[in-house]
């Protein structure tokens, strides 16, 4: 008791003569109250902030808006507990200077710099967490340290290492040159390559958040009896990224523009892969006479209502949580999930964010009047209601043929060489079937 006494007599005088010289007093408030306080506030911050307007919305600025949140959380840390506290916690500046830093860089340095950085910043942060579970463990006497500061440098370890495996990833890949040119459309370029010779041209549209490669087994085949095109729409393959999620009306203009400025003549003989269905059939619902026929293969169903109305800001938004969500490539995300990059997950998103929007606006084409039309199913997973759509969409022409490819999957149609094959051949019908102005027979 007595102990007791004189350190609280102590405590007591200590304060008082900090008062009496002109040194300013603390507000002694507990620090478990500071960090759960100003890591929230970190937390909200970097949920916030990838949601202000900016000139660029990318992986990049997600990125940067979520270091700089998480930056201020930090900041707060110390600033806070060395006000407020008796249990300073300084050595809050570094991470907060850390992830500052790093936010500045993703905004305003090129992504050829952003590249080299991407094997700097994996080793630094763990020297960064090692070094801040050092420094707390000596001045942060509370339990935040072990049930919300321990858990949280333990996080940033993840990011540390799926920052590393990306880095690695991505040097360890194969170099694969492009082929084709990339075309300015507006707004951004598209990649499109063109092989073989003759007319009608073929048009390939890949399946959704696919690019062109996905059609090797294809191009090639139908190569060596016509024209044949292959391009990535906006943000995939080589092409450039959209600011705004393309739907299949815009979709249909930027493959407009490509071929218009890349001078390939049309009309042309369109062949979509699932969702890429969506989106052949809105260019012949918008651009009817440059359509010569079309080859629909395992084809997303188009919707017969009306388009949706879009809401004010609502493709901004979209913008944004793709960006953000895109951003997790970074820590080797898409990379698990299939090799994409940060490009192609927003990409990704985009796209099948306005899937509703895309298939009401396929569901413009009425008729194809008599021109060919070949509608190719798969035999395999098909869901229920999938082969009467099917059915439906061999309706569009008086001119048509619909086939089930024995023990092919939707997705073997484009990358198991046999099914491939029947897939060519259907599109090499189509042209014959223009060139020689007889209807299409079945096989």
């Amino acid at each position: 008791m007595r102990n007791d006494g004189w350190a609280e007599m102590s405590r007591t005088g200590t304060a008082e003569d900090k008062a009496g010289s002109g040194e300013p007093r603390r507000h002694r408030i507990g620090i478990a109250k500071i960090v759960v306080l100003s890591l929230g506030a970190g937390l909200a911050a970097a949920v916030l902030l990838p949601f202000i307007p900016w000139p660029t919305v990318d992986a990049n600025f997600a990125t940067a808006m979520v270091l700089l949140g998480f930056a201020i959380g930090w900041a707060l840390l110390a600033a806070l507990s060395v006000r407020l506290t008796d249990q300073p916690q300084r050595w809050a500046y570094a991470p907060a200077l850390f992830m500052g830093v790093g936010a500045v860089l993703l905004l305003f340095l090129p992504d050829a710099v952003l590249g080299a950085l991407d094997w700097v910043w994996p080793p630094a942060l763990l020297v960064l967490v090692v070094w801040v579970f050092r420094r707390a463990k000596r001045d942060l006497r509370s339990r935040t340290r072990t049930w919300l500061l321990n858990p949280v440098l333990a996080v940033l370890v993840l990011f540390a290492l799926g920052g590393a495996y990306e880095a690695i990833g991505r040097a360890t890949e194969p170099s694969v040159a492009m082929r084709g040119e990339l075309v300015d459309v507006g707004a951004y370029r598209l990649h499109l390559e063109c092989t073989g010779t003759g007319a009608p041209t073929v048009i390939l549209e890949p399946g959704g958040g696919a690019s062109a490669a996905t059609l090797g087994w294809i191009a090639p085949e139908v190569a060596r009896h016509t024209t044949v095109c292959v391009y990535d729409r906006a943000g995939k393959g080589w092409s450039d990224a959209a600011q705004t999620p393309p739907d299949g009306a815009q979709t249909a203009t930027d493959l407009h523009t490509l071929l218009e400025r890349a001078y390939v003549s049309g009309p042309y003989v369109l062949a979509g892969h699932s969702f890429g269905g969506l989106y052949v059939m809105r260019y012949a619902a918008q651009y009817p006479d440059e359509v010569a026929g079309m080859v629909l293969i395992d084809s997303t169903a188009a919707n017969t209502n009306p388009v949706p109305p879009t809401t004010d800001g609502s493709d901004s938004l979209l913008k944004h949580v793709s960006a953000l969500m895109s951003a997790t490539a970074r820590l080797g995300l898409g990379r698990l999930l299939g090799g994409a990059t940060a490009k192609e997950m927003a990409s990704f998103i985009d796209e099948y964010a306005v899937a509703g929007r895309s298939a009401s606006e396929a569901g413009e084409l009425k008729s194809l009047d008599g021109k060919p039309l070949f509608v190719l199913t798969a035999e395999q997973g098909n869901s229920e209601g999938w082969m009467p759509h099917q059915d439906a969409m061999a309706t569009l022409s008086t001119n048509s043929l619909h086939e089930v490819v024995p023990g092919a999957t939707h997705q073997s149609l484009v990358d198991n060489p046999t099914h491939a094959a029947a897939v060519s051949q259907a599109i090499v019908d189509v042209v014959e079937a223009i060139r020689t102005g007889a209807p299409l027979a079945t096989r």
